[in-house]
Order: structure tokens, then C-alpha cells, then sequence
């Protein structure tokens, strides 16, 4: 086991909700927090940029990003720590609650005035465009946010203002850091299944005969497409090329491939579940692909690690 995340010593080693996280957040950045907690916050994102996204305590177990905003006033740089979702399209979430508070925060104001933003994600850093719904489109995704974690339906009756939802979409694309490594995105995923299985537990024990979510829905599509995507980059890159190199991996290679169209099966198996499949039943499928994919990360680490250097 690793050493434990800074928080984790701070705060004692917690898996919390997500919602119990978002009070932490909103006074973080509320203006009253600001001189009191910068140190504290610092230390957040420090901790956020070590460990690849990873923060623990009342932060284990969430969806966090680093959004760094222009001051709207100031012209310079600022960071927030805040919890995101994934969306349908190829972008991302985020909700300018403040606690529930009188004001939006900071951030929300910055980006209204310079909506290009910094967003980090623990593997990428990239430029996107910051898109403010409205009417109808924020009123349908907020409706979907109160469903997958009802307190913001709690923080919105407790202000007057309509609290903001935001879409990040990235503005730039290039190739991947050249520091990022096999390990670094394998465990990304792996964080990534932990948060699913969790949200999907959570929902059957609702014993609801419903389908799941919207919301969790879209986590699990997202989540399969991701790795469809990953494995596809795989086969037709990445394995080729060692293979020119190596040709003695030819059988490692043949296995890993062999294992990319199980798992690719079972992600098809589970995307058919989504839509009407009660949580209850969904969850031993994806409990399926979870150790299917643990083992097959564990052995494409195993073998392959020791030639791509980390």
C-alpha cells in the first residue's frame, strides 16, 4: 500500500458521499473562506497535481477537476477545486452552487467575462470553452444533477438565485504529455470503475425496479466509451509497434488483444442494460467487467511496463 494522501492524515480516511464533499468545496471558495483557507487550498491542489487527480479525505471517492479561471477584475490566474460530471457530448459539468449561498462564486464571474479556461483533470491539462446553459437545457441537466445527488435541489431552495451549470469543452487537442504513462492512465480507470460501481450500489439499494439514473447512466456510457476508445488506441497503435521492436511479445500481444474483445464484449453487454435494467441486476455485470478489467490491467501492466519504462 502507498504512502497516505495528505488529506488522508488531515482528515482520517473517509469514502463519503459526492454530495458530502460539496459543502468542503463551497466554503473553500466562498468569500468569507478566502484569506482563512488560501493555505489550506493550496495545499488541495498541490495534493490534486501530485497524485493524478487523487485527493483523499472528505475528497476520496469524488470527481474533481482544477478549473483555473481570468479574474474578471484582476486579469490574473485563479484556481478552483470543484466537482464536475460527465455529460453526453464530449464535455463536462460543473455547477456554481456556493453553498447554497446569496452569490455565485467567483469563479462563475470570471469565466462569464473571459469564458476560456484552464481545466485539469489529473491526466490532461487543456484549454476549453466555458458555456453557460440556459432555459430549457440548464433547467433538463439540473433536474438530472438533483436526481443523481439531491442536495443541489437542497442548495437551490435555499437561495433566491438560479444556480449556474456550467459546460466545459475542450478548446485545443494535441498528443497526450509525454509524461503521462500506461500506469497513469490504467489507474485513472480504475478510479473511474471504483466511482461507478459505488454509484451503481448506491442505486440498488433503493430496490427501485427503475433503470438506473440519468445521470448514472451517462457515468457508465461514458466510462465504456473511454475504454472502448482506450483499447482501440491499443490495438491499432500501441501493440503494433512494440510487436515491430519486440517480436518475441507476439503471444503477450495475442493475449491482450484476445482480452480487449472479451472485455469490448462485456462493455456491449452492460450498455444494453442502462436504459431499463434495474440497478440490482446491472450491478453483478458490472461487477464482471470489473475483474475481468482489473486482470487484464494488471497483466498488460506486468508485461509491458518494464519496456515502456513506467
Amino acid at each position: 500500500m502507498g504512502p497516505r494522501l495528505r488529506s488522508e492524515r488531515r482528515w482520517g480516511r473517509q469514502s463519503p458521499s459526492f454530495f458530502s464533499v460539496l459543502p468542503v468545496l463551497s466554503f473553500l471558495f466562498s468569500q468569507k473562506a478566502e484569506r482563512t483557507l488560501n493555505s489550506f487550498t493550496q495545499q488541495i491542489i498541490e495534493e490534486f497535481r501530485a497524485n493524478g487527480g487523487r485527493v483523499g479525505g472528505p475528497f476520496d471517492g469524488a470527481r474533481l477537476l482544477l478549473l483555473t479561471t481570468t479574474g474578471a477584475r484582476s486579469g490574473k490566474p485563479h484556481t478552483a477545486v470543484l466537482g464536475y460530471y460527465p455529460d453526453t457530448s464530449d464535455r463536462l459539468l460543473i455547477v456554481g452552487s456556493a453553498g447554497g449561498g446569496p452569490k455565485q462564486p467567483d469563479w462563475y464571474y470570471n469565466l462569464l467575462a473571459n469564458p476560456r479556461v484552464t481545466v485539469e483533470d489529473g491526466l490532461h491539462t487543456y484549454e476549453a470553452d466555458a458555456v453557460v446553459l440556459r432555459d430549457a437545457e440548464r433547467d433538463e441537466i439540473f433536474d438530472r444533477l438533483v436526481e443523481a445527488e439531491p442536495g443541489w435541489g437542497k442548495y437551490q431552495a435555499n437561495t433566491t438565485r438560479i444556480l449556474p451549470v456550467v459546460a466545459l469543452t475542450a478548446a485545443t487537442t494535441g498528443p497526450p504529455p509525454a509524461t503521462l504513462t500506461l500506469r497513469m492512465i490504467h489507474d485513472a480507470f480504475r478510479h473511474e470503475l471504483a466511482l461507478v460501481r459505488k454509484e451503481v450500489a448506491t442505486a440498488a439499494t433503493t430496490g427501485s425496479m427503475a433503470g438506473l439514473g440519468a445521470q448514472l447512466r451517462i457515468n457508465c456510457l461514458k466510462l465504456c466509451q473511454g475504454l472502448h476508445f482506450h483499447h482501440t488506441r491499443e490495438s491499432e497503435g500501441l501493440f503494433p509497434a512494440l510487436l515491430a521492436g519486440n517480436p518475441d511479445l507476439a503471444d503477450t500481444i495475442d493475449r491482450l488483444d484476445q482480452e480487449h474483445a472479451q472485455i469490448a464484449t462485456l462493455l456491449e453487454e452492460l450498455q444494453t442494460l442502462l436504459t431499463s435494467t434495474p440497478a440490482a441486476d446491472v450491478l453483478p455485470r458490472l461487477d464482471t467487467l470489473i475483474e475481468a478489467l482489473n486482470h487484464h490491467l494488471t497483466y498488460e501492466e506486468n508485461q509491458l511496463l518494464p519496456l515502456l519504462g513506467g
